[in-house]
């Protein structure tokens, strides 16, 4: 993970309390994404953290094989620094962002939300 990916995953730590998390390593295998998830209805998700520099977000090849191959239960949270924002977007749609088309994002619930990434 980058340095400000590592600081990105800092703040979801100390803010997300109602979701286990496990940070992966990524020198394991090329593309994993960075957090395995496990939510309070016993699901399990995949994570990609990414912040965005230049107002665009970029993916390595492994990491767009990875999205486009697990299309369900995997996202990516993506936090914009000027203006700051955060986004979480499904995996499925990795293309779109590499390719900067409109795509949904998942419904904002707000920080203190208990349906944050609740499937």
């Amino acid at each position: 993970m980058a340095k400000d990916e590592s600081k990105f995953w800092q703040e979801v730590k100390k803010n997300i309390k109602q979701i286990s998390f496990t940070r992966l390593e990524s020198w394991a295998s090329a593309g994993v994404p960075d957090l395995l998830c496990y939510n309070e209805k016993g699901k399990f998700f995949t994570i990609e953290l990414k912040v965005e520099k230049r107002k665009k977000l970029t993916f390595s090849p492994h990491q767009i094989s990875f999205h486009m191959k697990h299309s369900s239960n995997t996202f990516i949270l993506a936090k914009a620094l000027v203006p700051l924002s955060i986004k979480l977007y499904e995996g499925r749609d990795i293309l779109k962002l590499v390719n900067r088309e409109p795509c949904s994002r998942l419904p904002n619930h707000g920080p203190r939300s208990r349906n944050t990434l609740s499937m």
